[in-house]
């Protein structure tokens, strides 16, 4: 029950209504049998910096931040985590101490742990990115820093450009990645393709056996890409291990404890099944 202890979090992006965040913050918090509460604020863009001022001026524990205010919250915030410096992003902004902010990107880990869990390690392999926002920088950045050669590729190729020259790996253009995709050990999908753009953003031949397609979408639970990849011999993994372990990452620098992975992957399973 809710009452004057209890310690607030919160996620602000604009749109965030739809955001399963609150269900694996909230699911974490009564696994660990903490007298929190996770909610969501829906902030217009360009007010971001007033949103990080009144958590802390409100004493909230941090935030979760999404679209589109990550790079708008790294400037607000008075200290910044190596990997947030780097990106000149944030996801996650932790209350310290006397109100001052601290920004932290936890998708990059985040998708490492995912990957990790399901018995894949990038060290040493190529990989191809698909994509040059926020998330394929986040997940580019992290495979750089865990020995990976990296390629991104956009439509855009001045984002491309932009995107690899920011995070010091390579890029390429989006025509080529047909032939870069069959000589990478992992091809990750950070484009909407698949979800809110219909198709699939390879060949459906593109790949085979020997190699790990991953996706950063997490609904459809399988994109026709996944299912293409698979039946050519691929290893597949879905965007929802992400998901969760990016949210786990922000737990458990709030709380000071490990996130209760279980309860958060089931909780987001049931609303995405719901959906």
């Amino acid at each position: 029950m809710i009452s004057a202890a209890t310690r607030v979090a919160a996620v602000i992006g604009d749109p965030v209504r739809h955001s399963l965040s609150p269900l694996l913050h909230n699911a974490a918090y009564r696994a660990l049998g903490l007298d929190w509460v996770y909610v969501a604020f829906e902030v217009p863009a360009g007010r971001a910096a007033a949103a990080l001022d009144a958590a802390a001026a409100l004493g909230l524990v941090g935030l979760s931040v999404t679209m589109p205010h990550k790079a708008d919250a790294a400037r607000r915030c008075d200290v910044l985590t190596p990997e947030a410096d780097r990106l000149a992003s944030v996801n996650t902004v932790t209350v310290l101490p006397g109100g001052r902010l601290e920004g932290d990107s936890t998708d990059g880990e985040g998708f490492l742990r995912s990957l990790r869990e399901a018995g894949h390690d990038v060290a040493g392999g190529r990989v191809l990115v698909l994509g040059a926002g926020g998330a394929a920088r986040a997940v580019a950045a992290a495979c750089e820093r865990a020995g990976a050669a990296v390629t991104i590729t956009a439509r855009r190729a001045g984002a491309a450009r932009a995107a690899a020259a920011a995070i010091g790996v390579d890029h390429a253009p989006w025509d080529a990645r047909p032939g870069l995709a069959a000589a990478a050990a992992f091809v990750v999908n950070a484009t909407p393709v698949g979800m809110s753009v219909p198709g699939t953003p390879l060949p459906p031949d593109s790949l085979g056996a020997g190699q790990v397609y991953v996706e950063l979408i997490y609904h459809p639970a399988e994109t026709a890409m996944m299912a293409a990849a698979a039946a050519g011999g691929a290893q597949v993994v879905g965007g929802l291990g992400m998901l969760v372990h990016q949210a786990a990452l922000q737990v458990e620098r709030w709380t000071g404890l490990a996130a209760p992975l279980g309860p958060m992957r089931e909780a987001a399973a049931r609303a995405l099944a719901a959906r």
